[in-house]
């Protein structure tokens, strides 16, 4: 079962609001995910981020591959020198 580190988007019409997740890759955008490990909030002036580096770290080591997206929010947050 092939895992990815993606987004999933909440929030109302024009006023996202997103959840971190790791998700099966054939599950739907917003459908059911394995675990949240954090959120992204691209309202906000500067966006805000938060995320459970220890879990994130775990599925990694899992075999999880994150989105294009999640790289590049990883690397605006510092957290990981290089998530690959």
């Amino acid at each position: 079962m092939p895992v990815k580190i993606r987004l999933a988007r909440h929030g109302s019409k024009k006023r996202p609001y997103y959840r971190i997740v790791v998700a099966d890759v054939e599950s739907p955008r917003d459908g059911k995910y394995l675990e949240a490990v954090g959120s992204y909030n691209p309202l906000k002036d500067p966006a805000e981020v938060s995320l459970k580096e220890e879990r994130i770290r775990y599925w990694m080591d899992q075999g999880a591959i994150p989105t294009n997206t999640i790289k590049n929010l990883f690397k605006k947050e510092g957290v990981f020198a290089n998530p690959d």
